[in-house]
C-alpha cells in the first residue's frame, strides 16, 4: 500500500535519528523534513510555516472532493539523553537522542505522507510536524499561534506514539483516556544559613523540604480514587553544600499525573496547599510553580475511535488490540481538547529498554506496517459520510 518502500522508510528513520535536536531547536530537523516535502512535487500540497514557532512545520494537501479536513499529527524533538545504542546509525549530537522513539514517528508520518501526495485524497489533509513535545508543550504554542485556522483547521486529528513492550507494527488503543496528563513541580524552600553547631540561629530548609516530601505522599492514597489512580513523584532534591552548615535553601522537582483533568487540578491545589503550609510551620519561605502547559490527558473522542478501532479489528494485515490506559504524558492530549481524534500507540518490540532509555532501540519492522494502517484508515475515513 505505502508508495515508500520498507528499505525507503529505514533509510528516512536513520537519517532522522542521527540529527536528535532538543524542544524549539529542531532546526535540522525540520530543513530534512522540508526537504523530503518538496522532493515530492506534488501539485495539491502547500506547506506552512509559523513565524512564532519557527521549528513547526504544517503541509496541507487539498482533496479531490473534499467535506472536511483529516489531521495527522507527528511530533519531531528529542531528548538531553548520552545514546548508547552502538548503533552505526547513532545520534551524531552529543548528549542528545532521539531516546523516545520521535524519528519513528516523523517516519511514519512521512510515509502516509508520501502516499497521499501521490494519490491525491478525497479530503483535505494537514500534516503537523510538531516542535517540543517533551519540553515546551509545543503543540499548544502552535495552537496558539493561530496555525489551525481557515483551511488549515482540522476536523479531526490522529496521532501515534512507539511502545517497546509490543509487538513490531501492533496497533494498540483504547476507548477514552489513554495517556495521562500532566503537571511539572518546581518548588525552593529559603530558610537560613548558619553553622551545624547552632541551629537555633538558622532555620534549616532541608527539615522544611523534608517534611514537604513525605507529606505529599498522602496526595494520591488519601485524596484520588483508587478507581481512577494518581502520581505524585519527586525526582529531584537539591541542598546544602557541607555536611557541617545548615541549608538554606531547598529545590525540589517533581511531577503529577492523572487520567482526569480535574484530579490534576484537585493535585495541584493540595501541592500548593502542603507547601504553603510547611513554609508556615517551619518558618521558611516557598517559592512553587507548577506548570501544566499544554499536558492535558490524552483523552480518545468516541465516534472517532471506535471507528477505528473497527476498521483496525478488521482491516487485512493489521495487527490490533486494546490496551489499558498509562501514565505517560503527551502534549497531545492538548490538541484532542480542541479537536476530535484518536492517539495510539505502534509496537516496536524493544521489551528490553523503555521510553527514554539511552539503549532504546525500536525494531524497524514497525515502520511500513504502521504507515499502511494509517493509510488504510484515513482513506476508510475519507469513504465515511
Amino acid at each position: 500500500m505505502a508508495t515508500l518502500t520498507e528499505a525507503d522508510l529505514i533509510s528516512i528513520r536513520r537519517s532522522l535519528h542521527r540529527i536528535p535536536e532538543l524542544a524549539l531547536n529542531e532546526f535540522q530537523t525540520q530543513a530534512y523534513i522540508e526537504e523530503f516535502v518538496q522532493r515530492l512535487a506534488c501539485p495539491w500540497l502547500t506547506v506552512k510555516h509559523v513565524e512564532a514557532v519557527p521549528t513547526a512545520l504544517l503541509v496541507h494537501l487539498a482533496g479531490t472532493a473534499p467535506r472536511r479536513t483529516l489531521g495527522y499529527r507527528t511530533d519531531i524533538d528529542a531528548l538531553p539523553v548520552e545514546e548508547k545504542t552502538g548503533l552505526p546509525f547513532a545520534s551524531n549530537h552529543p548528549g542528545v537522542m532521539h531516546a523516545c522513539g520521535h524519528d519513528v514517528h516523523m517516519t511514519v508520518a512521512m510515509g502516509i505522507l508520501a502516499y497521499f501526495a501521490t494519490n491525491q485524497p478525497r479530503d483535505n489533509m494537514v500534516f503537523f510536524f510538531q516542535p517540543a513535545e517533551e519540553a515546551e508543550y509545543g503543540g499548544k504554542r502552535v495552537f496558539d499561534a493561530g496555525a489551525f485556522t481557515g483551511e488549515w483547521h482540522p476536523d479531526e486529528f490522529y496521532g501515534l506514539h512507539d511502545n517497546p513492550a509490543l509487538p513490531a507494527g501492533q496497533i494498540a488503543t483504547r476507548m477514552g483516556t489513554l495517556f495521562a496528563g500532566t503537571t511539572e513541580i518546581h518548588l525552593t524552600f529559603t530558610g537560613k544559613s548558619g553553622h551545624a553547631a547552632f541551629p537555633q540561629k538558622a532555620n534549616d530548609a532541608i527539615v522544611a523540604a523534608a517534611a514537604f516530601v513525605m507529606q505529599v505522599q498522602t496526595i494520591v492514597s488519601r485524596n484520588v480514587d483508587p478507581v481512577r489512580g494518581g502520581v505524585v513523584t519527586l525526582g529531584t532534591f537539591h541542598a546544602g553544600t557541607i555536611g557541617n552548615v545548615i541549608a538554606g535553601a531547598a529545590r525540589l522537582d517533581g511531577t503529577i499525573r492523572a487520567f482526569r483533568q480535574t484530579d490534576i487540578e484537585m493535585m495541584q491545589g493540595r501541592v500548593r496547599q502542603i507547601a504553603d503550609g510547611v513554609a508556615a510551620t517551619y518558618g521558611v519561605r516557598a517559592d512553587l510553580k507548577l506548570i501544566q502547559g499544554g499536558y492535558m490527558p490524552v483523552e480518545n473522542a468516541p465516534k472517532q475511535t471506535a471507528d477505528l478501532i473497527s476498521y483496525m479489528k478488521q482491516a487485512p494485515g493489521v495487527d490490533f488490540d486494546g490496551i489499558a490506559p498509562a501514565m505517560t504524558g503527551e502534549d497531545f492530549g492538548f490538541l484532542l481538547q480542541q479537536f476530535p481524534g484518536t492517539m495510539v500507540w505502534l509496537g516496536v518490540n524493544d521489551p528490553e529498554h523503555s521510553l527514554h532509555s539511552a539503549e532504546l532501540s525500536p525494531d524497524e519492522a514497525a515502520l511500513k506496517p504502521g504507515v499502511d494502517a494509517f493509510v488504510g484508515f484515513l482513506t476508510h475515513r475519507m469513504e465515511e459520510a
